[in-house]
Formats: structure tokens, sequence, C-alpha cells
């Protein structure tokens, strides 16, 4: 694959991973425009959604440790929350995983994650940390978490939304939200890996060492997001996130329906 598709990919990867404008839904669009879908693109989503974590265990480093080392109860509402999303997660990619990689829903979910964050910014501020979460309202922030499998639907915009519904301070939701997006990433891509078979043209040195470059881009990128998408929280602007979501959206449907026609 070409460097500047490979340097694409990877930047919308960094960047949607943590923006709340859902990276699955980007990623489905941008390779409906511009590639050819082909099983290259599997291993590829690997290699980004691990470098996307590794972005997220080293900006929230302090906050990792913290419920490792000193509140350990951290650790069970991240256990808690991750849960449904497993079990939804399991249950969407064995009746419907073919419907995850179509940009027409993407279209169709992306105005619906604008509508969410606009929702989410007309709410007085909350009060509560993260770790004065309670175990019920874990739960109801990874059952949010569950529905971003769907392309167009943003993981970190539903569960920061959510979470600020909760009560939870925007800059609180943001941590939880990254914290409990560690299992599930972590999770999703194990399931890929093992799920998939590489060809040999997959396991050549010259393909893994352009998977390794798109990784470390990915990641350096999403350090810039992460730390855009605190600014922002601080700031509670995240509406202009959901006019770009109801706008691209909007666009994309259009685009759907001309291919149709």
């Amino acid at each position: 694959m070409e460097w500047w598709k490979l340097g694409i990919l990877a930047l919308v990867q960094g960047l949607t991973e943590f923006l709340p404008i859902s990276s699955s839904g980007h990623l489905v669009i941008v390779e409906g425009l511009l590639f050819e879908h082909s099983d290259f693109f599997l291993r590829l989503s690997i290699a980004l959604h691990a470098g996307t974590l590794v972005s997220i265990l080293i900006y929230y480093h302090k906050a990792i440790l913290y419920s490792v080392l000193q509140k350990p109860r951290v650790m069970g509402l991240i256990i808690a929350a991750t849960i449904p999303t497993a079990i939804f997660g399991f249950t969407l990619k064995a009746i419907g995983e073919a419907y995850l990689e179509s940009p027409f829903l993407a279209g169709c979910m992306l105005p619906i994650t604008g509508l969410i964050l606009i929702a989410a910014m007309k709410r007085p501020e909350g009060t509560i940390e993260y770790d004065g979460l309670t175990y019920l309202k874990a739960i109801v922030i990874g059952i949010a978490q569950s529905f971003a499998l769907l392309p167009g639907i943003s993981r970190s915009g539903t569960t920061i939304a959510t979470g600020m519904a909760l009560g939870l301070k925007p800059q609180a939701a943001g941590t939880f939200s990254f914290l409990i997006a560690i299992p599930a990433i972590l999770g999703a891509t194990v399931v890929e890996f093992l799920g998939s078979d590489a060809s040999p043209a997959e396991t050549s040195q010259a393909f893994l060492f352009q998977l390794t470059g798109a990784a470390l881009f990915a990641c350096v990128v999403g350090l810039f997001a992460l730390k855009w998408l605190d600014n922002w929280l601080e700031s509670r602007q995240l509406h202009y996130f959901a006019y770009w979501c109801i706008g691209l959206g909007f666009l994309v449907l259009i685009w759907q329906t001309y291919l149709l026609y």
C-alpha cells in the first residue's frame, strides 16, 4: 500500500478515535472514497487501533496508576462498564458484521452522534469525579459505549455525554471514557487478530514495516487529539464537533444515494 494512503488512514484514526466524531465512521467513509476494499485493511485496522491504544496508555498513565495503586474500586468500575460492551460487541459481530463496514450506515449514525453532543452541552455541569461513580452508573456508561460499535456513533462522544448526563465533571467524564476504552480497544484488537488469517504478503517484512509506521503515526496524532479534546471539554464547546458530524452525515447520505442511482 502506498505510504500516503497509510498516512491518511493513520491520521484519520489518530484524530477520530479520540475526538467525538467516530473513528469507525470516518475510516469506513475514507475507505469507500479512496480505496478498494481489501483484506489488508483488517491487519491495518488492528495496527492503527494498537497505535491509538498506546496513546491512551501514555496520556492517561497517571490515572491508570492511580486506579491500580490507590483506588482499586476504579478497576471495578472499569470492569462493570466493560461487561455490557463485550456482550453487545460479540452479539453484533455475530449477527451483523457486514453492516459495520457500510458508509450508508455511518451517514445515518453520524447525525445521531451530533445530536448526542448538543444535548450534552445543554445540561448543567456535573460535580462528580470519575472515582465517585456508582457501579450502576458505570454500567450505564458501558451500555452507551457498546452502541459505538455502529459506524458513525462516536465511542468517546457517547460515553462522555452519558457520563456528563450522570453528573460527572466534563474532564472526569473524558478520563473515565478513555479508561474504559483500554479494555474495549484491547479486546476488539485481540479478537480481530485471532480471527484473521494472514496471507504471505501480509507477513512480509515490507508490509510489517508499513504497519509499524502507520501505528506510530496514529499514536502521535492520538496524543495531540487527546490534549485537544481535554481543552474542548474544559471550555464545554463540544457542539462544534456536533455540527461536523451532522453535516458530514448528510453529505455521506447524499453520496451513497447518488451511487445507488
